[in-house]
């Protein structure tokens, strides 16, 4: 047993060289790749989800596709800072999921820029501070984000990609027991979030809001009777302990994230298309909108409606179809739609999560 056990313990090291060999390999080749590039961009969103897409194909098991997936994005983020890091603006502070949403996207090996609104993350793209940056648009159980919407309509930027991140909120505490907790700070979404469990267990604690979870985790870190819902990453960050996993009411609760640039993004393959219409509110307006996607068989993945900012008594339509818009269907589609509104602009198309 003991001898066997060695000569596996031996192969396994054999191997974890020749996947450092292959892994140098690989860096050198991005090297290769980034001076040949002659428009100087280093992130292609189309190339690295077909990259991703063929290796779970590829993946013959045991490891998940999942973990594939983050083992290679891992590979990617390094070799592509060998060319140069990217620059992303985030809504801050650090420890916030919007943070762990801009690492699940584009790997550790970044340069995050963590910013204090939702607008400075527009500005920072726009004034090309940053490469790119990362906005929440949606959560599964609280609905849209409005201001991510609004300056998707006001602000000349496109998506260019998309990140959906399972949210699972902590109780977290200096102290190691909630005993004599006697006050709980998290943004007021969260709160929201985990309304029935905060009744049914902490029915006579303080709730405040305050602007994140993160800033919630910082202030109690400076407080033993005081907690904070946070993620496992603001705990680490600030040194809390984990009282209660997973408190969310919702289960199956996510947050949309999208990504923006000044870039158009070339098809991946299995691409998703964002856009705004505006319409006169009349009746069988919707109906008009919605008929060319039918009618070239494009699916709709989300249309929600809000008054516009751009005309009195006009509404506008946020609409996401199946499809990149140099596809013949989904650009048949965008023209008819033109027809029938009063404005239309194409967000952006980029890889589906």
């Amino acid at each position: 047993m003991k001898k066997e056990l060695i000569k596996i313990r031996e192969e396994i090291d054999s191997i974890d060289k020749e996947i450092i060999d292959l892994i140098s390999r690989r860096g050198s080749l991005a090297k290769e790749v980034g001076l040949l590039k002659k428009d100087g961009v280093i992130y292609k969103p189309e190339r690295e989800a077909q990259i991703l897409g063929s290796l779970k194909k590829y993946n013959k098991g045991p490891l998940k596709a999942e973990s594939i997936v983050n083992i290679f994005k891992a590979i990617i983020s390094n070799c592509r800072a060998l060319e140069k890091k990217l620059s992303i603006a985030f809504l801050g502070p650090l420890g916030t999921f919007s943070e762990e949403a801009t690492k699940q996207h584009f790997g550790e090996n970044i340069d995050g820029l963590p910013v204090n609104s939702i607008d400075e993350v527009f500005n920072h793209v726009e004034n090309d501070i940053t490469h790119y940056g990362v906005v929440p648009v949606e959560n599964s159980t609280e609905g849209a984000v409005s201001r991510t919407l609004d300056l998707l309509l006001l602000r000349d930027l496109k998506i260019c990609g998309e990140i959906t991140l399972p949210v699972h909120h902590y109780l977290i505490a200096k102290a190691k027991t909630s005993k004599n907790i006697d006050k709980i700070y998290a943004h007021g979404q969260s709160l929201a979030q985990c309304h029935d469990w905060l009744i049914n267990n902490m029915p006579h604690v303080e709730k405040i809001a305050v602007t994140s979870n993160a800033e919630g985790a910082r202030l109690a870190s400076k407080d033993l009777k005081a907690a904070a819902i946070a993620s496992s990453q603001a705990a680490t960050l600030y040194k809390l302990n984990i009282l209660w996993e997973n408190i969310e009411d919702e289960s199956n609760n996510s947050t949309r994230f999208l990504v923006i640039s000044k870039d158009n993004i070339l098809r991946s393959g299995n691409d998703k298309t964002s856009i705004i219409v505006a319409t006169k509110n009349r009746p069988g307006a919707i109906a008009d909108l919605v008929a060319p996607f039918s009618k070239n068989k494009v699916s709709m993945t989300k249309l929600e409606s809000r008054p516009s900012k751009i005309g009195m008594w006009e509404y506008v339509f946020f609409i996401d179809v199946e499809g990149h818009q140099l596809d013949k269907s989904v650009s048949s589609s965008l023209k008819q739609v033109e027809e029938n509104a009063s404005f239309i602009k194409v967000l952006g198309s980029y890889p589906a999560s």
